[in-house]
This record gives C-alpha cells, sequence and structure tokens, in this order.
C-alpha cells in the first residue's frame, strides 16, 4: 500500500481530472480492522496536538468540502474524537448574513482562522463561493460587488480573480504560521442516493433531509465540473488539496485521519525548552513539595 498522504494528494498540475479517482476505493483496508487503526492513529494525533499547543508557533485549518450526503460531518466527529476539545474550533457555514455580504467573500473565513496552537475545522468554507456560486452565478448578485449588475457581467475573469484571491489568502496565512490541508469527500452519485433513501427511510434521520438536496442533485456534472476547477486551481504545495473516497465511510475516517497524523508529523513540532533560571525555579519547587 503507498502511502495515503502522497496517493490522495492532488498534485499542481493541469490533469487532474475526478474520473482518475474511485470513490469506493480501500487501499486494501478491511472494514474489521478499521476500528483498531483508527484508534492507533487518533492517539499518535493526540500527542502531536499537545506538542502544537505547547510550542505555540503553527495553527492547522482543516477544510472539508463535499456533495450532499458524503459524510462531512461524521468523519469530522469520528477523526477528530480522541483530541483535546479545548485545542479545536469548529466551523460549520451556512448561507451568508446580511453582515457578511457587506464584506468581501473571504471576510467570514478569515475571522474563523484558528488561533496559534489549535486546530480549526471548516465545514464548509470559502471554497463555496467557487462551487455553489459556480453552478448558481445569480448568488453572486448578493454581494454587491459593483462590477457585476447582472449574471452576464460574471465572465471567465471574474472566476479567474476569485481563484487567484483564494490563492493569494491562503499564502497569506501559510507564511504566518496557519498550515492548511483541504479534503474534498469524493463520494458516487450511487452511494449518495443509497444514502438519501436511508435519510428518508429512517424517522431519526429525517431531519438531515431537504427537499432542495435533490433539487442540487439536478446539477450533479455542474457540482463536479465545479470542484474538478477549483481543486486543480488552489492545490498547492503550502495549502494541498486530497481527493479522499467517500463512498465506504470507515476508509474515508483513516484517510483523513492518516494525513493530518502526517502534517502534523512533517511540522518537527517539540515541546518548550525552558531557560536554565526557569529550569532552577522547577527544581527549587520540587524539592520544596517532596518536603512538605
Amino acid at each position: 500500500m503507498k502511502n495515503l498522504t502522497e496517493q490522495f494528494k492532488v498534485k499542481n498540475d493541469a490533469k487532474f481530472s475526478l474520473k482518475d479517482y474511485d470513490p469506493a476505493f480501500s487501499d486494501g483496508y478491511k472494514k474489521e480492522d478499521a476500528r483498531d487503526v483508527l484508534i492507533e492513529l487518533i492517539g499518535e494525533t493526540f500527542k502531536l496536538q499537545t506538542q502544537l499547543y505547547a510550542s505555540n508557533n503553527y495553527s492547522l485549518l482543516i477544510i472539508f468540502q463535499a456533495m450532499d450526503a458524503a459524510g462531512k460531518d461524521s468523519a469530522i466527529a469520528h477523526t477528530m474524537s480522541g483530541l483535546n476539545p479545548q485545542g479545536c474550533q469548529v466551523y460549520s457555514f451556512k448561507q451568508p448574513s446580511s453582515e457578511d455580504y457587506d464584506h468581501d467573500f473571504l471576510w467570514r473565513h478569515y475571522k474563523a482562522l484558528p488561533e496559534r496552537g489549535r486546530i480549526g475545522i471548516h465545514n464548509r468554507s470559502h471554497y463555496e463561493n467557487v462551487l455553489i456560486v459556480k453552478v448558481h452565478p445569480e448568488l453572486a448578485l448578493k454581494e454587491n460587488n459593483p462590477a457585476i449588475k447582472e449574471v452576464k457581467d460574471i465572465d471567465k475573469q471574474f472566476w479567474e480573480q476569485r481563484y487567484e484571491s483564494i490563492r493569494n489568502f491562503e499564502k497569506h496565512i501559510s507564511s504566518s504560521g496557519t498550515v492548511v490541508i483541504k479534503f474534498f469527500l469524493n463520494v458516487s452519485k450511487q452511494e449518495q442516493k443509497k444514502r438519501f433513501l436511508k435519510r428518508i427511510d429512517n424517522p431519526e434521520k429525517n431531519w438531515k433531509f431537504q427537499a432542495s438536496d435533490i433539487a442540487e442533485r439536478e446539477h450533479w456534472d455542474e457540482y463536479m465540473s465545479a470542484y474538478e476547477k477549483a481543486i486543480s486551481e488552489t492545490s498547492t504545495d503550502d495549502s494541498p488539496w486530497y481527493v479522499i473516497p467517500a463512498d465506504k465511510k470507515w476508509f474515508t475516517r483513516i484517510a483523513i485521519s492518516t494525513i493530518i497524523r502526517d502534517t502534523l508529523k512533517d511540522l518537527k513540532l517539540e515541546f518548550p525548552v525552558l531557560p536554565k533560571d526557569e529550569m532552577d525555579k522547577l527544581q527549587e519547587a520540587k524539592e520544596i513539595l517532596e518536603k512538605q
């Protein structure tokens, strides 16, 4: 089995195609072993998270994007379950508010960036502005952009500028110490159908289903094209995209956990070393305590 982190990482080249990624791929892993594998990965990540928090130099931003029913919520819950919640910040982005529309499209996302030493998880993100807005360009009119008066004003240059803004945004925060990793959970259209039907048939999951989900499913090919373009335009060495097979949730969690673990490992994190005078004070405190 190849290294999962390298296997699913999207290289920055024009040949990227989602058709080259199998949504049902599991790399030889077996479902019955998934729980033990995940427990080990989460244990390793917990130790690395502690070092991340103690060193207070980097922050980690993890972005999740996917079609409906791809398993973002469960992936976040399972892969982050063993971490210290005090060191994590989770944001789930919904439709922009009127205040959001009074600012540029990156404003609300910049506000949600994790502090140094912390892990930030964005369930959906600034990429919605080149995904759902790409499929439904009329949404861009709500931004009150003085250069956009009607849908026909949204041309190729508009999208190129938007991709460039995203690249510059991620380059800036990366150079400031925020490590960015982006996951696209690649679910097949057939698997999405199965999960929608389960949501309808199971009363405990009815709340997850919305009629608009079916309407958006009609735009499947358009969304795949939008994802493909967005990923190819914005996957860089500093802020890579990972296309994760999502038809088998148990493997999705293994892949995500592996990549998060490997990313933190690559930072070569260490616990801070106290200066000599502070170490002397620790020794004095120890001697006092031992005499009590």
